[in-house]
């Protein structure tokens, strides 16, 4: 009996030391910001790289997320990041990570369409204008205002989020300078966004920009005129790549061995390669 008792002693000392040892692990830190823009609040979740420090004078590049939830893509992306930025790799430098939690995709990431079918199927879409205004009047600001950043900026998107970074790129280019489009819905309103004109093909464009554009094997898209992801994709890159501009670099990457579900994680690594092209020494 008395070895019973020493033996439950043990195990219940055991547990208090663990429970007073152990602590939570903290990948980053969760803001909310009020958008007037929106009509509601959101979700951030922010990595911060390591020896981040306000009172410090560095400052750190920012990579916006969409579909930037715990749930979603912050968490491998943000490691991502990390890893790339490590002293050993030295593939990216440090950089914060501000990933925006999805609320509605379909009326955050979209824009108006003239086909009836997809304006009933999915009635709350078509006011990216709302959210781009967001992101260039209250989200930039508000990162740029609380955290030490530099004036360069880079966005990632996949699918719907790869539609909203073509309508950024074409409308609003300034407003980053590298763009991250993986598996772009360049099929709502039957591909009407490659018809758009830009200040992006003028000879006067002087913002010197990194495109990458990447696309898995992912075949039909999901509407009654018949399309191909792959397809519009290279359209996609191709209208870019027509100007010639020298400040305008694109870079198109098939990657056949991935799907819409798994090609994300991959090319942003590719994406990092391209932007930050390590020299041979």
């Amino acid at each position: 009996m008395n070895k019973f008792f020493t033996v439950i002693l043990l195990l219940f000392s055991s547990v208090l030391l663990f429970s007073q040892t152990s602590k939570p692990f903290v990948l980053g830190v969760i803001e909310e910001i009020q958008s007037k823009e929106l009509g509601e609040n959101r979700i951030l979740n922010i990595y911060l790289p390591e020896g981040y420090k306000p009172e410090n004078a560095t400052k750190y590049p920012v990579i916006y997320l969409l579909d930037g939830s715990a749930d979603e893509d912050f968490i491998h992306i943000a490691g991502l990041v990390q890893f790339n930025s490590f002293e050993w790799i030295n593939q990216v430098p440090k950089s914060i990570v501000v990933g925006i939690a999805t609320v509605d995709r379909r009326r955050d990431f979209t824009f108006p369409t003239s086909i009836e079918k997809d304006q009933k199927r999915f009635a709350s879409s078509g006011h990216s204008d709302k959210f781009i205004a967001f992101i260039e009047k209250e989200l930039q600001p508000y990162i740029d205002k609380k955290y030490k950043t530099t004036a360069f900026k880079t966005i990632i998107g996949q699918s719907l989020g790869g539609l909203l970074e073509t309508e950024i790129l074409l409308k609003k280019p300034a407003l980053f300078n590298h763009y991250v489009i993986v598996s772009p819905s360049i099929w709502w309103n039957n591909g009407s966004i490659l018809n758009l004109d830009s200040v992006l093909f003028e000879k006067n464009f002087t913002q010197e920009t990194f495109i990458y554009i990447a696309v898995g094997k992912e075949g039909l898209t999901p509407t009654d005129i018949p399309r191909v992801m792959e397809v519009d994709a290279n359209l996609l890159a191709e209208k870019i790549k027509a100007p010639k501009s020298k400040n305008i670099k694109v870079f198109f990457d098939y990657l056949p061995q991935e799907n819409h579900a798994t090609i994300l994680h991959p090319a942003v690594s590719n994406a990092f390669k391209f932007f930050y092209p390590k020299v041979q020494e």
